[in-house]
């Protein structure tokens, strides 16, 4: 889950016991003989030189390419905030994820950390486009013109949230917005919700702050519950089930961007 209270950055101590597989040295043993080896600690110094850090670390769990494996690092750069007139501040964030057998390419996504709740929203890939570094001739300057590029679009970043919190959603459209997020959560399962009572659990507000029913702190509300988990459904057996929550970071990213979707759609 993206749940990021660090203001301050984690050291290499830190983020190696996080994620150890950042540090591998080499490529793995499934890696062709094309394959240029370059590890994810050299993205971190370049991204510190540009003024970035990392606040989480996370790995998936692998036995078959263990020290391998894919990996998200999180970036922020605590200079940069966008400030809310409401007092509802957020920081743009840099999610990358990558993996040493040979898998993947370096990947970056733009995030969004709000101060209230303390959680990560990832924002709509339609937004960034496709922002990946391959493992062959990296340097620097291809990631400041990545980092650019992101920095570039924050204006629209702050419009789209601005239009969120500028529309107000009535009872009937938010547990429609809830229902259809609730179907995003368990696609992979197939599910279909009718069931009222974890929508009506879902838009309760768990703050003062995110009281209200514009569609930012509507999507808030529910973005929060549905990661967390905790809240009541009733699966296809008409059996009440508590959800868990989510932890493979790109399950996470996937519903985030997901919602990020939704909510403009409503908007």
């Amino acid at each position: 889950m993206l749940n990021l209270q660090n203001t301050e950055f984690l050291t290499k101590d830190q983020i190696k016991s996080k994620a150890p597989s950042v540090f591998t040295s080499q490529g793995g043993p499934e890696t062709s003989s094309k394959y240029i080896h370059i590890s994810t600690e050299r993205i971190v110094d370049d991204m510190n030189v540009l003024g970035w850090g990392v606040v989480d670390a996370k790995e998936v769990k692998s036995r078959k390419s263990k020290g391998f494996q894919k990996h998200l690092l999180v970036f922020r750069n605590n200079e940069l905030t966008i400030t809310g007139k409401d007092g509802d501040n957020v920081f743009p964030q840099i999610l990358l994820s990558n993996s040493h057998d040979g898998k993947s390419s370096f990947q970056f996504t733009a995030g969004l950390f709000r101060l209230i709740c303390e959680n990560g929203l990832v924002i709509s890939s339609e937004t960034f486009g496709d922002l990946k570094i391959r493992h062959m001739g990296y340097n620097i300057e291809e990631l400041q013109q990545i980092v650019n590029n992101i920095i570039d679009k924050l204006p629209l970043t702050i419009e789209s949230m601005n239009r969120l919190k500028s529309i107000q959603l009535s009872e009937e459209q938010q547990h429609k917005f809830a229902l259809e997020a609730l179907g995003l959560r368990f696609e992979e399962k197939g599910l279909t919700f009718d069931d009222s009572n974890s929508v009506t659990e879902l838009l309760e507000a768990t703050r003062e702050e995110d009281k209200g029913d514009n569609i930012w702190v509507v999507m808030n509300r529910v973005q929060e519950k549905l990661i967390h988990g905790g809240f009541n459904y009733t699966n296809e057996k008409g059996k009440i089930r508590k959800a868990r929550k989510i932890k493979n970071f790109q399950q996470d990213i996937k519903f985030n961007q997901k919602l990020f979707d939704l909510a403009l759609e409503f908007a």
